[in-house]
Parts: structure tokens; sequence; C-alpha cells
């Protein structure tokens, strides 16, 4: 039952997905930029849901892991309907959405769009607008020309590609200057040694929710990652209070 399996959507697209059933709401992990469901939160968060015999779901978007698709076509809107459509077609009852870093804004969106499915969000490192804040004025104007801006990648030997198709569809789904249309419990880890995703985000983030149910612990000593074997353990207590 652990094993991947494919969703086909109507336009032939497959998304490789692992889908556990159990009691509770669906655990659901949402990946961050450029990563998939073998990573090691998702896959912590997976075998801690088996091990309980509480439901989960994980999924690779298209263009990773072992979706279909090129990054290159990827966008947050086609990565949201993508979790939206395996959500619908493989969970009954309600989910909890559980994203790390750009992981963290598509459970925002997907958030918004399900409703009162959603019995609750966790964000680990959640970098809502990060096409706003993390990139600079020339950047920008590279993506707004249609260039691609490729940056140093700190845990691999090939650089990070923001795709301008990408880029733009980012820009119309800010979040933060807004209030955010979500009322369920939310919990938001971050790490202050983080170099990718300010800590602050997740201070402006819990004030932009509707939700009063929020709570933002910070890991003094945590990077971007968040997943040592202390970070993982948080997580999976998170999960459990929650």
């Amino acid at each position: 039952m652990s094993a991947h399996r494919f969703h086909t959507l109507p336009d032939g697209r497959r998304i490789a997905y692992r889908h556990i059933p159990g009691t509770g709401p669906t655990l659901v992990f949402l990946p961050g930029y450029m990563s998939d469901m073998s990573g090691g939160k998702a896959t912590a968060v997976f075998d801690h849901a088996r091990s309980r015999g509480r439901a989960c779901l994980l999924l690779d978007f298209s263009g990773c892991g072992l979706s279909d698709g090129t990054f290159a076509e990827g966008t947050l809107t086609r990565w949201a309907d993508e979790v939206i459509a395996l959500v619908e077609a493989l969970v009954d009852g309600p989910v909890v959405l559980i994203g790390s870093s750009m992981g963290g804004w598509l459970m925002l969106l997907v958030a918004e769009a399900l409703g009162q499915r959603v019995a609750g969000l966790i964000g680990i490192a959640a970098a809502p607008d990060f096409s706003e804040w993390g990139y600079d004025a020339a950047q920008q104007a590279r993506l707004e020309q249609g260039e691609t801006v490729f940056e140093d990648n700190p845990y691999g030997p090939e650089p990070t590609p923001t795709h301008a198709t990408f880029w733009c569809d980012a820009q119309s789904r800010l979040m933060l200057d807004r209030t955010i249309l979500i009322e369920c419990p939310v919990r938001l880890i971050h790490g202050q040694c983080d170099t990718d995703v300010p800590w602050e985000t997740s201070l402006r983030l819990a004030d932009a929710l509707l939700s009063d149910a929020v709570q933002v612990t910070l890991v003094k000593d945590g990077d971007h990652r968040l997943s040592r074997e202390q970070d993982i353990a948080l997580l999976l207590r998170t999960i459990e209070n929650l």
C-alpha cells in the first residue's frame, strides 16, 4: 500500500504519489522547490503516520521526482491544482496540510481552495511570496523579460533555476499583504539560522492569517532544511499535538 502509484490528470499528466489509508485527518506533505516525496521530512512524516495507523499522502509535483512533465513548465498554480486533484480523488474527509519552504506557500493556496476540508496547517520554513522578496531588482528585471535566472545551489552541484513562467505566475499569487482567509489551526516552525527564508517571514504569515489559532516555533540554531534528528522530532510532535 505504500509503494508509489500514479494518478492521471485529464490532460494525461501522471502524478506520482504514495498513499496509505488510516484514522484521523489525512496528512498531506507538500515538498519544497525542486524537492520530491523521497526527502527526509516527507519520508519521516509518512513512516510516522504508518506506524500510528494515520492516513497520509505524499506526491511529486509535475516535473519533479517520478511525475511526468518538465520542471520548466511548473508553476504554483499548476502544482496547487495537482494537489487539489489528488486530494479530491484519493482522500475522504479532512486533511492536514504540511508544507516545507515553497510547499508552505502551496499549502496556503490549497487551503484557501479546499476551505472547510482543511483541519490544520503546519509550515516548515514556509516561504510565501518568495518571488517578491527572494530576488534582487536586476534578477526580477530579467525574469520580467522572460529570461531564466540561475543561482548557486548550496544543496547540490547544479545551479538552481527560476524560470520566468514560474516567477510571473508566483507574482500573481502573492499573499502576505492581504488577509489570508484561513481559519483552521496553524503551526509554523522556522529556524533562525535559515539563510534562504528569513524567519521573520513566519511572523508576517502569522499576522496575515485570519485564524487566531496560530503558533510560531522558532528554532534558534535551526537552518532552512530543519532536517536534523531533533528537527524531525519537533515536526512529529507538532503533528501529534495539532
